[in-house]
């Protein structure tokens, strides 16, 4: 199934449509790289429901991720949407682990950055 059928189903619902993609990456019947790939290029809702579907995956197997998915997730966490912001959070929480090395402070956001502004 491709990702882009499932991300355009009207008739399912966000939630839904992330846990069908991460279940399909847990089978590797798609690969991370293809929804990092359609997550790149996609509009803010679809793009976080793809983030949602990577944190799912992750939580589960956080082995799958990665040094593109860090990488990707990392640069949404600067995004204008909120609930990009708020998956890639949850993904980078997921698998910053698994990269200890790869956290450096060129990496790291700039004060401020998460903070709620009032």
């Amino acid at each position: 199934m491709k990702i882009d059928t499932i991300i355009n189903d009207k008739a399912l619902k966000a939630k839904a449509k992330a846990e069908m993609l991460s279940q399909l990456m847990l089978d590797k019947k798609i690969s991370i790289e293809e929804v990092l790939a359609f997550a790149q290029t996609a509009k803010d809702s679809p793009k976080a429901t793809c983030i949602e579907s990577l944190e799912f995956a992750t939580k589960q197997n956080p082995s799958i991720a990665n040094e593109k998915c860090l990488q990707f997730v990392t640069q949404s966490l600067t995004d204008k949407a909120p609930r990009v912001k708020w998956e890639s959070a949850r993904v980078f929480g997921n698998i910053s682990h698994l990269f200890p090395t790869k956290l450096t402070s060129k990496q790291r956001l700039p004060p401020g950055t998460l903070r709620p502004s009032h």
